[in-house]
């Protein structure tokens, strides 16, 4: 073994019942250097972390640690060995300070000298290039400090090895800079990091290596310098898959739906939309960014009747020229619909809202658009129909389209209901993260399938959390800070730098009168 190895895997096999997550797996992460560890949604990736974190015990194949066979049978044994994890949901004391959270849990802890304790953190915080407060308590933090905490916590209790589950999923572009700057620090200090990612643009800019597993499987590892994002595509799906988004200039485009207004108030009693103003088109990708919990889901779920504006708020829908204007606030959905206002709506969260769990395809497509039928007698030949095509054409995974669609893997669940909402062929098109959980092949095809609804002259709304994803599908992008709008930018010239300031800067009130159209 090398003396720059700092884990070896052999042969690691772990099984959930029938299902084998991870198959005879075999990997090496090397010291000072950062691997990213690729493949689809299922593929294995977490579980195979989660392993060497102390989460999981395989169930079969060794664990070499600085070139020793180990067993890691908890986060305890994993921490003994210096090996950390930082989880895509944080686990933090919100009343807690950032030097607090840090100890917690540690020997001594009640009696440790916090004044010390913050001093080390100040020491670890310049040596690797961080920016926090030790004193500062988690619940005043944004998401980067909070997940600068759980960093440096691993640090300060000697982790050699960090891993890091999606550290970008949540982060403004200048936050990741900040990140992989970093982490580079933390390379050059010795450090082995491994970063499980599915942004492919961010592996090939902070990685030194990417490993592949495919449905369980190793696949290979490969240098970064000598590899694309086309071939690591391939090498993650089994064949070829074109990452190109076919994004045409808009035409025809007419205002559908006018916002005025808006606000709304959130289960904590604070404004979760304040006062937002702007329209939507026709014919066009109406990108939302921002950073998570600054009133996407609210906006979207305002328009779909799911939530009750107050004061001022209008969403004015407008057919078509002498055609009569529908105020949509104070109506439920089924009113909107009765309307005929043809609206469809893709929710984030997709079995509470959007699916009914213990239903197959052919039920849930029943519930959407077929009302059909007389008396107790329900006409199922369109749904049955609908429910093979989707199968067929989005590859989605399910036993039977009569088998509950609550067994299915996250990603088929959000197969089923976009594919569910597309086909009633709607003129408005809403949709909040429509790709999340879903393989890179499956997330290109329905960045496709709404390129072509907007070509049909459908209005479509994109909330995304993927800010290259947002540049190359809009035509335009909306973004919202803390429930204000505080800009709309034409995705053809913006960057992604443009787009991260705007994600953290509260508008002014005359920036915001410039937005509006």
């Amino acid at each position: 073994m090398q003396e720059n190895t700092a884990i070896k895997l052999c042969n690691i096999t772990k099984r959930f019942g029938e299902v084998v997550a991870n198959s005879n797996i075999s990997l090496e992460v090397r010291k000072g250097e950062i691997l990213s560890l690729l493949g689809e949604n299922g593929s294995g990736k977490t579980t195979l972390m989660n392993i060497l974190s102390g989460i999981y015990f395989p169930d079969e194949g060794e664990i070499f640690v600085d070139g020793k066979e180990v067993t890691i049978r908890s986060p305890h044994d994993s921490f003994e060995l210096g090996i950390g994890m930082i989880h895509q949901h944080f686990k933090l004391v919100d009343i807690f300070t950032a030097a607090e959270n840090i100890i917690l849990g540690l020997p001594g802890g009640a009696n440790l000298n916090l004044k010390a304790v913050a001093e080390e953190v100040n020491a670890l915080t310049a040596k690797y290039g961080f920016e926090l407060d030790p004193n500062k308590k988690i619940y005043e933090m944004s998401v980067s400090e909070k997940q600068t905490v759980e960093i440096i916590k691993m640090l300060y209790r000697g982790a050699n090895v960090l891993i890091l589950d999606e550290p970008t999923a949540v982060l403004t572009p200048q936050e990741t800079k900040k990140l992989f700057s970093v982490l580079t620090n933390m390379k050059e200090d010795g450090k082995a990091v491994i970063i499980i990612t599915h942004k492919l643009n961010e592996v090939m800019e902070i990685s030194d290596r990417v490993a592949v597993l495919r449905k369980g499987e190793y696949v290979d590892t490969v240098n970064t310098s000598e590899t694309s994002e086309n071939a690591l595509t391939e090498m993650m799906v089994g064949k070829k898959v074109s990452l190109d988004i076919a994004r045409t200039e808009p035409k025809n485009m007419r205002t559908i739906l006018r916002i005025q207004n808006l606000t709304c108030i959130n289960e904590d009693g604070l404004k979760a939309l304040d006062d937002v103003s702007f329209a939507i088109r026709t014919g066009e990708i109406l990108g939302i960014a921002g950073i998570a919990g600054s009133g996407q889901k609210e906006l979207l779920e305002s328009i779909a009747g799911l939530q009750n504006p107050i004061g001022e708020s209008s969403i004015l829908y407008e057919p078509k020229e002498n055609e009569r204007v529908h105020e949509l606030v104070g109506k439920t959905p089924m009113q909107i619909k009765e309307l005929g206002v043809s609206l469809a709506f893709v929710p984030e969260d997709r079995l509470g809202m959007g699916l009914v769990g213990n239903m197959g395809m052919i039920g849930n497509m029943m519930l959407r658009g077929y009302r059909s039928g007389k008396g107790i007698f329900v006409e199922t030949q369109a749904p049955t129909k609908l429910a093979k095509e989707l199968k067929e054409k989005l590859e989605i995974a399910t036993p039977s389209i009569n088998t509950p669609v609550s067994k299915l893997s996250g990603g088929n669940v959000q197969k089923v209901l976009v594919g569910r909402e597309i086909a009633m062929e709607p003129k408005v098109l809403m949709t909040a993260y429509a790709v999340r959980g879903l393989d890179i092949n499956t997330s290109y095809a329905i960045y496709n399938i709404l390129a072509e609804e907007k070509e049909k002259g459908v209005a479509v709304v994109y909330v995304g959390e993927d800010l290259d994803v947002l540049l190359e599908l809009s035509d335009r992008i909306l973004v919202l800070c803390d429930g204000k709008i505080s800009g709309i930018v034409d995705a053809r010239t913006t960057t992604k730098e443009e787009i991260g300031l705007l994600m953290t800067q509260i508008p002014q009130k005359e920036e915001e009168a410039n937005g509006e159209e």
